[in-house]
């Protein structure tokens, strides 16, 4: 294969010659008519169907009584059936009264829980919409869901910036243990989504030992991507609610999980993971919200799973999937990109997403030209607060939906539209000028 030319070190001449080269298999693909969603960290349909057994697990009469001999199609336990909250008690490594099996949706829950510190506050608080301020930490690049849960509420958001190892925790703290208005702060801490990175040990009980000045303060870690490891390196995470114990914070987080993107990802369970406190703060709101959750899905998931070792053993039925598509990924940026000097990026090994940082000023332009030739890319701005990505550089790329045949023509599409974006911008810088409406003509 021919060396790549980095971009940055060549001439105007060389520039104009690479930018017509480009440009002609760009409009091929213009010709091409693709039709790809890579919007959303979707499951493929083939991921799906490695949970179809589940729908029969629990078929005849005799097969709804759970180990307490209560009938599962019936009301009772609010907080979930006891064989499931083994489960996710085992796959958290935290003990099972500290849990609480819920609905299909982890986002719901957070929801859910930041609805109820404004509306009541957090185990007799003040409500947060009572008080004149309240604001949240963002690590950024972040998910935006959180992000627009809190638009929703109206709380402040605060970025924070992500590093290789986790959140800038001496931001963190400083921020925290100095202003009350900070309530909380967003973490997904293992394959973050976007760039896939996983807290470091350090991180952790830099979070654990943190003394906020706001006693209703909680760390909101969303545990979305546990057991979605992609290869036999699998980045291992300190577990946050026995190293809070350690430090007498145990009331500091809440520890969200589901099977979204385990089993099936509109019929999933979830779960939450806290203290005493928080767990008995949570059961007084389910007490009034519902008579209780689908308990017939919950004990489905522990029929078809089994114990923890079955939801390992499925995920590598998920891995044989989505570890060749990261691959296809890592190939385009690596070989068409990265060894041209205009991107960067953190390569994850696992979770769902890759996030790829283009030269400044260029994420906008790449999302024009890829959405221009058919393919739909995450947002720009979308993995800020407010949507504002200041340096207008960050793309979140998801490779589970698509075939691989499909994500290997989206990747040579993107490819082709970061290096026409960025010799725009490097032309630019030497004075000649791109018409880019002239690109679809």
């Amino acid at each position: 294969m021919q060396k790549a030319i980095f971009y940055p070190e060549m001439n105007l001449s060389e520039l104009k010659k690479e930018y017509d080269q480009i440009l002609a298999r760009y409009q091929e693909f213009l010709q091409a008519g693709l039709q790809l969603d890579m919007s959303r960290g979707k499951p493929s349909p083939e991921q799906l169907d490695l949970a179809s057994g589940m729908v029969d697990a629990v078929a005849h009469t005799d097969s709804f009584i759970v180990e307490n001999g209560s009938d599962v199609r019936n009301y009772g336990n609010l907080d979930g059936i006891a064989e499931a909250k083994k489960l996710f008690s085992e796959l958290l490594e935290v003990p099972v009264e500290n849990v609480a099996v819920c609905g299909n949706s982890s986002v719901n829950l957070i929801y859910d829980q930041i609805s109820q510190a404004m509306s009541h506050g957090i185990c007799n608080s003040t409500p947060w919409q009572k008080l004149d301020q309240v604001k949240f930490l963002c690590p950024v690049p972040g998910y935006d869901r959180h992000f627009a849960i809190c638009e929703y509420f109206g709380i402040e958001m605060i970025p924070v910036p992500l590093h290789d190892d986790g959140p800038d925790m001496e931001l963190v703290k400083n921020l925290v243990e100095s202003d009350e208005s900070i309530k909380g702060i967003w973490c997904v801490p293992k394959y973050s989504n976007p760039t896939g990175i996983t807290y470091s040990d350090a991180v952790v009980h830099a979070f654990a030992s943190l003394k906020p000045k706001a006693e209703d303060f909680r760390i909101f870690w969303d545990y979305a991507y546990c057991v979605h490891d992609w290869y036999d390196e699998r980045a291992k995470l300190l577990n946050i609610f026995t190293t809070c114990k350690q430090y007498g914070n145990e009331d500091l987080v809440y520890i969200f999980i589901s099977t979204s993107k385990i089993s099936l990802s509109g019929s999933g369970i979830s779960a939450v993971a806290a203290s005493d406190k928080n767990l008995a703060d949570i059961k007084q709101r389910l007490q009034v919200q519902r008579l209780g959750f689908d308990r017939v899905n919950q004990l489905r998931h522990v029929r078809f799973f089994r114990n923890v070792e079955g939801i390992y053993a499925h995920m590598q039925k998920h891995r044989a999937l989505m570890a060749p598509k990261f691959e296809i990924v890592f190939t385009f940026l690596d070989q068409e990109l990265k060894s041209r000097g205009i991107i960067a990026y953190h390569k994850p090994k696992g979770g769902y997403f890759v996030s790829v940082n283009t030269l400044d000023g260029c994420a906008k332009r790449v999302y024009q030209l890829c959405k221009e030739a058919g393919v739909i890319l995450t947002a720009p701005g979308a993995t800020f607060p407010y949507g504002k990505d200041e340096k207008d550089a960050n793309l979140r790329l998801a490779p589970s939906y698509p075939t691989p045949e499909e994500l290997e023509k989206a990747m040579e599409l993107f490819c082709l539209c970061v290096r026409l974006a960025s010799l725009e911008k490097l032309l630019a810088a030497k004075g000649y000028s791109i018409k880019q409406e002239s690109l679809s003509g």
